[in-house]
């Protein structure tokens, strides 16, 4: 029987819903409404897979500044400048670009390779300069601002998650969902997203049976290649990132 090699995920109690992590070099679409955890979701896999599995992460940011991400991140003890000086990790600044501020950053976009292709060259030699096994795209919402069309971004999401494919990096894409309505049927902001990646996870607020108050919590759409639990589990920011409140699991 052919097993799929996981990689893990660095989030306690998320590997043991996924049959042992993320399917080795799939795409998967993280997304949630604001406040949800999604960037330290992200940012924790990056981080897991250098410290402890030695596998550098390339983090593609649109929406923050890479100085404030590093900034924030130092709050869960995870030292993003010490990774970058051991070459474990790249921060491919995009934010700065997007505002038309100049970059301070190693690696950057400028205005010109704005264009879907050169975008999509640029992201891949970053990823091969460091060597990288994972990556994250901080959001494809952001990003969609700064194309000329819905139709551009679409393109540009298919052909990235292509390449992605192609390299064998294990990827987490971003996006927004909106948090009206009990029942979702959309996943992500363009409508394509989640059909073309391989997994999809979801992050929300919501209300649960025998919890007072609103919490966090997580469940994962789809999972190709995955026998994955299909319930909602509490998620818990703390001190050290994000974590899964155990439950009762029959996958």
């Amino acid at each position: 029987m052919f097993m799929v090699e996981r990689v893990p995920t660095g989030i306690p109690g998320l590997d043991d819903l996924l049959e042992g992590g993320l399917p080795k070099g799939r795409s998967v679409l993280v997304s949630g409404g604001c406040g949800t955890g999604k960037t330290i979701m992200s940012m924790q896999y990056l981080i897991k897979g250098a410290l402890e599995h030695d596998e550098p992460g390339l983090y593609v940011t649109v929406d923050e500044r890479a100085d404030l991400i590093r900034e924030d991140m130092l709050r869960f003890g995870w030292d993003i400048k010490a990774l970058e000086d051991e070459g474990k990790l790249a921060l491919l600044d995009l934010s700065s670009t997007r505002i038309g501020v100049p970059s301070m950053e190693q690696y950057y976009v400028e205005a010109h390779e704005f264009e879907p292709e050169k975008l999509l060259i640029k992201i891949m030699q970053t990823a091969r300069s460091i060597g990288a096994k994972r990556f994250v795209l901080d959001s494809i919402p952001a990003l969609g601002f700064h194309m000329e069309s819905e139709n551009k971004i679409r393109e540009f999401i298919l052909k990235l998650v292509y390449y992605l494919r192609q390299t064998g990096l294990t990827s987490i894409l971003i996006s927004e969902l909106s948090e009206e309505g009990k029942e979702l049927t959309k996943f992500s902001r363009f409508g394509v997203e989640e059909y073309v990646v391989d997994g999809v996870i979801v992050l929300r607020y919501t209300t649960m049976p025998l919890l007072e108050g609103t919490h966090r919590i997580l469940f994962i759409r789809k999972m190709r290649a995955t026998k994955h639990y299909e319930g909602m589990v509490p998620l818990k920011i703390d001190t050290d990132g994000i974590k899964l409140v155990p439950v009762d699991m029959d996958i």
